[in-house]
Parts: C-alpha cells; sequence; structure tokens
C-alpha cells in the first residue's frame, strides 16, 4: 500500500471520529427500541409473490449447468428508465458466475446472460465471481438503482473464491470491477481489495471474506462485508477514496452475532440505505431454525443497532418457497405503484431461486 493512500485513509478516519456536523460521527451510543421500532415499521408486513422469480434451474443458454439461483442485485443503466437490469449467480458444481436478466415490470425477467465468470487459473477469483456490489448514483432508499459512472466506466465490488471443485472454497476474497455497458463485467484490478492476508485483517475475518456492498457518501467509499472465524459471520466496513485501495474501520465488526438471536450464527450481507435522517441497513441472521432477514439503523453511517426481530423469517412463505432460508436481499422501490420490491434468496421446497416480496400487494 502506497504511504499517500494511508494518508487520505488516515485522514478519512480522522474525518469519522472528529466531524462535528449535522451527526457526530464519533459519538458512542445505542439507538432505543422505541426509535428502531419505529424505523422497522415501514418495512414489515410483506406480501408474497407465488413464486420464484428466477427459478432453481434457469437454463442460461450456453450455461445451462448453472443452478441455485442467489444473491440479486437489482440495477438501472442510464438512459434506459423503463427497464430494470438483475444481477444474480448460478453455481455449476465447481463454482460461482455472474449472469444478468432484465425486465420491464419488475416482475418477468429474461434474455438471461454471463455478467462476470471465472477468474485466470490460479488466480484469487478463479473459483468464480460474485457482482452486485454497484456504484449507484444515489443511495437514498427510494432512489432508482441507476449504475453510475467513474472515470467513464460502471463498477462494481465483487466476492471471489481462487479455486474450482466444490461451494465456497475458502478463503474468500473480493475484488473491483468495471463496465462499458453495465451487462458485461472485467476485472478493475488484478489482486483482491480485501483478503485474509493483510496485515489490517481482524480475528473476526480470518478465515474468509465474502460479499461487499458499497456506497459512497461524502465523496468517500464505504465497503460493508460479511467475514467468518470458523462457522461464525459478522458484518464489518473498509473505506476507500479510489475505488482501488482499501482500509478496514479499526472497530470492526459493526453487527455482531447476538446469543440466543436470530443471528446467532450469522449476521451477513449488509445492504445500505440513506433514509430520510438516518441509515438502513437490510442483513440477514442465522439463527432459530433458519436465515431471516433482519434490519439495523445508524445516524451516522458507523455505528449500528440492529433490531432483534426479523422483518420477515424463514418458513413464512404460505407455498414453502422459503421454508428453510430466506437472505440476501435486494431492495427497489417502484414509484409507479408507490410500492417495495425486495427480492432475496428463498431456499426451500422448490429448491434454491429468487423470490420476491412487496409492501404492497400486486394486482
Amino acid at each position: 500500500m502506497k504511504i499517500s493512500f494511508k494518508i487520505l485513509i488516515l485522514s478519512l478516519l480522522i474525518y469519522l471520529f472528529n466531524n462535528q456536523g449535522s451527526t457526530t460521527l464519533c459519538q458512542e451510543y445505542s439507538l432505543d427500541k422505541e426509535t428502531i421500532d419505529r424505523w422497522s415499521t415501514p418495512y414489515r408486513g410483506w406480501h408474497y409473490w407465488n413464486d420464484h422469480i428466477i427459478s432453481s434451474n434457469p437454463q442460461i443458454p450456453g450455461y445451462e449447468e448453472f443452478k441455485n439461483s442467489d444473491v440479486p442485485c437489482v440495477y438501472q443503466i442510464p438512459g434506459q428508465t423503463n427497464k430494470w437490469y438483475m444481477s444474480f449467480i448460478a453455481f455449476n458444481g465447481k463454482g460461482y458466475n455472474s449472469f444478468v436478466v432484465e425486465s420491464d415490470d419488475l416482475l418477468h425477467w429474461g434474455n438471461p446472460r454471463l455478467a462476470m465468470g471465472f477468474g485466470p487459473q490460479g488466480e484469487f477469483d478463479n473459483g468464480g465471481c460474485v457482482i452486485g456490489a454497484f456504484l449507484y448514483d444515489s443511495y437514498d432508499i427510494k432512489a432508482p438503482r441507476m449504475l453510475k459512472k467513474q472515470n467513464g466506466k460502471y463498477w462494481t465490488l465483487y466476492g471471489c473464491y481462487p479455486r474450482q471443485g466444490g461451494y465456497e472454497l475458502r478463503p474468500g476474497y473480493e475484488g473491483v470491477a468495471c463496465s462499458e455497458d453495465g451487462i458485461k463485467w472485467s476485472r478493475a484490478k488484478n489482486s483482491p481489495i480485501l483478503s485474509i492476508y493483510d496485515a489490517d485483517c481482524g480475528v473476526w475475518e480470518k478465515d474468509c471474506i465474502y460479499q461487499p456492498w458499497l456506497v459512497e457518501f461524502k465523496t468517500r467509499y464505504f465497503n460493508f462485508y460479511n467475514a467468518a472465524n470458523g462457522g461464525t459471520e459478522q458484518s464489518g466496513l473498509a473505506f476507500s477514496t479510489d475505488l482501488l485501495n482499501w482500509m478496514r474501520y479499526p472497530a470492526n465488526p459493526l453487527i455482531h452475532n447476538r446469543k440466543g438471536g436470530f443471528d446467532e450464527g450469522m449476521a451477513s450481507d449488509p445492504k445500505v440505505f440513506k433514509d430520510g435522517d438516518h441509515w438502513t441497513m437490510f442483513y440477514f441472521g442465522l439463527g432459530k431454525g433458519g436465515a431471516h432477514i433482519m434490519v439495523a439503523f445508524s445516524r451516522d453511517i458507523v455505528h449500528w443497532s440492529s433490531h432483534p426481530e426479523p422483518l420477515y423469517k424463514a418458513g413464512a412463505h404460505p407455498d414453502g418457497l422459503d421454508k428453510e432460508h430466506a437472505h440476501k436481499i435486494s431492495l427497489v422501490y417502484n414509484p409507479n405503484n408507490d410500492t417495495f420490491y425486495m427480492y432475496y434468496c428463498a431456499v426451500g421446497k422448490k429448491g434454491r431461486g429468487i423470490g420476491l416480496l412487496t409492501s404492497k400487494p400486486l394486482k
């Protein structure tokens, strides 16, 4: 890491701990239960879509062996305001590839194609790439998920694995990719941006790095990600000024496991949005019989308080679509019908696929 970059990151950390603007980023606090109850209320009471939006066997032309659809992330491309795209991954027994589909109504998705495949043999992403931490134009919770160009290209962070031949073979890494068209993605850097071999890697993440989520705020980049120590996963944060070089937050992890809670085993896959005068994080917790959709809140994007009860519990779908797990969400607001669409990985009677919950019933 270059000394100049260290100075920039240290300046950012000083800013985070000493900013005295409308919110005090150095403040140590926990939000009271009344506040987190009130802030979570708009994201409860979901309505079910009857089937997977993307099935467990998506039959992608040329990639028919890839199954078990997972990790949805919806976005839009500038100039195409009436079309949405969704990245997702599938597994062929060797590793993950990332694919993309498109829709004009957020319900029916088609034209599947490869977005990012296996990295070069022997390298950190040879076991497959999981895109879906896109640089958006806005992170407001109701804003369009519109991609933003930086230096003439679209950007995403991605999770990845070094070896083929199994499911998420450790140790995982994170990389950064870019795209000319928002469809086909390739490496922007030929080395990982986060690794268990980094000098600032913490004990909580010593065995595997998983999926990132990118936020741009006050000209800085924030990478919210989950990682593992043994079989336990928690979520932390890293900072950057250029998308290519990252330094971890010294007080990681941000979201902890809670003994006896719905996130006792895992507190993973954080997705963060600006929500009025605060920030809202959707993540999944593993505990009490499955993976569940959880929520946490922050006034300053650094200090977080999690609600103890899920927004949505695994097994709630009446047709058993998520009988085992409900997790890894992508939240989109549709102004045409004033409705939130929450896509998620639903694992149950029909296998592993992409399900849909909506804040209002759909006709």
